[in-house]
């Protein structure tokens, strides 16, 4: 699946955003990695909400990732949606205002499960199911305010060659095989540099 610029998408959502009262908000992003924030084994995924090979990857390499290696990773979603996938730009907003009440994962799990039904209605029904302050919510996904953080990690993603989803990155460095063995060779690879550090 070969990415394409946001532009039309960004431009789309920016008209919306007019007039939206912006107070309580921040464009500031709040998700907190998964894992140990002090793990020095980076794990970046660049994906995209309403990528089917996302969602598969969600539960058959990010999740097993997670119970295998615990605490000795930092896991980082990293937003990448493609402008091709009508729904996840908004979804990619959607996570960064459920982040700012302490509900990123669970968001990004429900949209997964429930991928086929992605869109603006769903996103608030999910929301209302998470039991998030939806007012706020709504107000934050139409308000644009989290554009930034969105567009940075789409930056970031091109700058560093990434041109599908999903991309995984071991500190650093590309994993061309995105496969559980391909992510978790690149982890153990990762961690036995780390071991040989001298303290």
């Amino acid at each position: 699946m070969k990415k394409i610029s946001l532009s039309i998408a960004a431009v789309s959502i920016l008209l919306v955003a007019c007039g939206v009262d912006t107070t309580g908000l921040s464009p500031a992003s709040s998700r907190k990695p998964l894992g140990s924030e002090s793990a020095f084994v980076l794990v970046q995924e660049f994906a995209d909400l309403e990528c089917p090979a996302c969602a598969q990857a969600n539960t058959l390499i990010t999740k097993p990732l997670l119970q295998s290696y615990g605490d000795r990773i930092r896991f980082q979603f990293m937003h990448f949606p493609l402008s091709q996938h009508g729904n996840a730009m908004e979804a990619a907003l959607a996570l960064e205002c459920a982040a700012d009440q302490g509900k990123f994962w669970q968001l990004l799990d429900l949209a997964y499960e429930r991928q086929a039904t992605l869109g603006s209605t769903a996103l608030r029904q999910w929301a209302e199911e998470l039991e998030l302050d939806t007012v706020l919510f709504d107000r934050c996904i139409r308000s644009n305010i989290k554009n930034a953080a969105v567009l940075a990690d789409f930056g970031e993603g091109e700058r560093i060659g990434v041109n599908q989803t999903p991309t995984y990155f071991v500190n650093g460095v590309k994993v061309n095989d995105a496969s559980y063995a391909g992510v978790t060779t690149a982890v153990d690879t990762a961690l036995q540099q780390i071991e040989q550090i001298p303290l």
